[in-house]
């Protein structure tokens, strides 16, 4: 991937107006990345989520660092979503848009005005609930992105409108293609 470079805040704060139009429902999944291993990304047109699995091929059900107290997985983390505006914004090319690590990259405003945690969403086959864990960004984001992007996203405007994304768990699995329709139930 080519090294692109890292956007200022201000130029990031300008691209908010373009941010703030994406569809309160009815968007679309604009990209699946499946991460097999660390620093490897898959981009398939379809997948499948599941409640065990999360997206099935995924590092998460082998690798996840959250645990419920018993031991299991915690399954607010299993999916990772960023609004498809914000990462081109903040990214640059979509292929650079799998470098944030999330796995669906959605046209939907995932603000929590919009979507508060409990929120269920239908996505092809599935549904899926937005969980009240935080998605922040790391220093990964840092790196890839720069300083600024990680600030961009972790201020307060940013938190409010979840532009580093935002955790959910599978409640019922099923098919996920890119294209589809992603309607609040």
């Amino acid at each position: 991937m080519t090294t692109e470079r890292h956007l200022t805040e201000p130029e990031l704060t300008a691209g908010l107006p373009e941010i703030r139009h994406a569809p309160a429902d009815g968007g679309t999944v604009a990209m699946i990345v499946v991460r097999p291993d660390r620093e490897l990304r898959e981009l398939p047109d379809h997948g499948t989520v599941t409640p065990e699995a999360g997206l099935v091929g995924d590092r998460w059900a082998r690798h996840c660092t959250r645990h419920l107290p018993d031991g299991r997985l915690n399954p607010d983390t299993q999916l990772t979503l960023m609004n498809a505006r914000a990462a081109r914004l903040i990214a640059g090319p979509r292929e650079r848009w799998p470098l944030a690590g999330d796995n669906l990259l959605v046209d939907l405003d995932l603000s929590a005005a919009n979507l508060p945690a409990g929120q269920r969403l239908k996505l092809g086959e599935a549904v899926i609930e937005i969980s009240a864990e935080p998605h922040t960004g790391c220093s990964k984001f840092s790196k890839r992105f720069g300083p600024d992007a990680l600030r961009f996203v972790n201020s307060p405007e940013g938190r409010a409108l979840h532009l580093r994304g935002v955790n959910a768990q599978v409640v019922q699995a099923g098919r996920v293609r890119v294209g589809d329709r992603i309607v609040k139930v």
